[in-house]
């Protein structure tokens, strides 16, 4: 049996401040929104841990705020606290064997998700409007489908990613998390450039993947009802063979190489591989040893198999939106098997990994739960298509 601390998903900040006073315009987009903010982004003043205490006390506290989170103050977000989040976001559980695992508050003997878990509960919990969280290999979509919220991976690269600690660049994107559409949306329109968008002609349902899932006969009748609704332009189905584009391999070996040329001389400095020493957490310790034995060779044919692959799917989905399960099911309870969890995750990664090879957008719809548990959708389009999907979602959700 696995035993964790389960907390609330605020870090303790208590000896030191951060004033916003941008939230007193009540003119502005955002004001009397809430804001938590994922402990990746910095913050001018405040620590920036990256979910791991040795990263805390190797790093000086930051003196600049990363531009999304000062474009949400000054839209008139009203800063309520930084959240927790996996040991340098490199997992997709929640867990934080450090600081405390967040109590997902719809299913507590389950995972909340990670690695914007901290953010994910803090909404879900009422404690937050907008959950701020980053999305690399589905840390804000796995989140949102365990708390039964709206969430955003956006186009990548349509936000800037500075003043962060980084996971993998290539794929690192920032995100949201929101109980409803309307606050998802207003967070869009302040963090993007565009504010324009267009209609999707089509949908493209996945049905091979819905398929494969836990929860597809809930999904089929969701999809069902919005057919009899109307809700669809014209509608096709497609095959993602997410086995044979070896999707999840793909991902998981460029995201490894980054990881490691992003973190690798620190993680050599401190001797954190070195046998016996406790900096991380078991699981993420394995990940970090496996990413320094990727070769060139390997990254080069992973290169290759996600252009491959981008260039197939871009040309697939033009013009339409794109219908995948956004998990293979529920969230795993907490004393899941290692084995388990660790199945579990490649089966989630050969789904996340579609938009995230690609880096195109993804909004996951919270439209079905599963023995109780939230679960849903998710709607994915061409590069900068952000806004559309919202658009397109406020017709199914309406």
């Amino acid at each position: 049996m696995k035993h964790f601390i389960v907390q609330n998903p605020f870090l303790n900040l208590s000896e030191t401040t951060w004033n916003d006073s941008s939230s007193a315009d009540p003119t502005l987009p955002l004001s009397g929104l809430r804001l938590a903010v994922k402990d990746l982004f910095h913050m001018a003043g405040l620590p920036t841990s990256a979910g791991n205490p040795t990263w805390l006390a190797t790093h000086a506290i930051p003196t600049k705020t990363a531009s999304s989170v000062a474009a949400l103050l000054n839209a008139g977000a009203n800063f309520c606290g930084k959240t927790m989040t996996d040991e340098l976001a490199y997992s997709l559980n929640g867990q934080n064997i450090h600081y405390g695992t967040p109590e997902n508050p719809v299913t507590p003997n389950r995972l909340p998700g990670g690695s914007s878990s901290g953010s994910a509960v803090a909404v879900s919990s009422g404690l937050a409007d907008i959950g701020l969280g980053t999305d690399t290999g589905g840390s804000i979509r796995v989140p949102a489908s365990y708390n039964g919220l709206f969430g955003l991976r956006p186009t990548h690269g349509v936000i800037p990613a500075d003043n962060m600690v980084a996971l993998a660049p290539s794929f690192d994107t920032v995100g949201w998390l929101t109980k409803d559409l309307e606050t998802l949306e207003k967070t869009a329109k302040t963090l993007f450039h565009s504010k324009t968008h267009t209609a999707f002609s089509n949908v493209l349902i996945a049905k091979n993947l819905m398929d494969q899932v836990a929860h597809v006969k809930e999904l089929h009748h969701q999809l069902q009802t919005w057919r009899e609704q109307g809700r669809f332009p014209k509608e096709y189905s497609i095959v993602i063979d997410t086995q044979a584009w070896k999707t999840s391999e793909t991902f998981r070996t460029l995201q490894g190489a980054e990881i490691w040329h992003e973190h690798g001389k620190w993680i050599t400095e401190i001797g954190a591989l070195e046998k016996g020493k406790a900096v991380f957490a078991p699981d993420i310790q394995s990940r970090f040893e496996w990413s320094q034995t990727i070769s060139a060779a390997d990254v080069a044919a992973a290169k290759q198999q996600r252009q491959r692959f981008t260039d197939w799917l871009e040309n697939e989905i033009e013009g339409s939106v794109l219908i995948i399960p956004t998990t293979p099911g529920l969230a795993p309870l907490f004393d899941a098997p290692d084995d388990e969890l660790a199945a579990y995750r490649n089966q989630l990664m050969d789904i996340t990994a579609i938009a995230g090879l690609a880096g195109l957008p993804q909004l996951h719809l919270p439209v079905c739960t599963l023995q109780g548990a939230p679960c849903g959708l998710s709607l994915v389009g061409s590069k900068g298509t952000d806004l559309a999907l919202i658009e397109f979602a406020k017709t199914l959700m309406e």
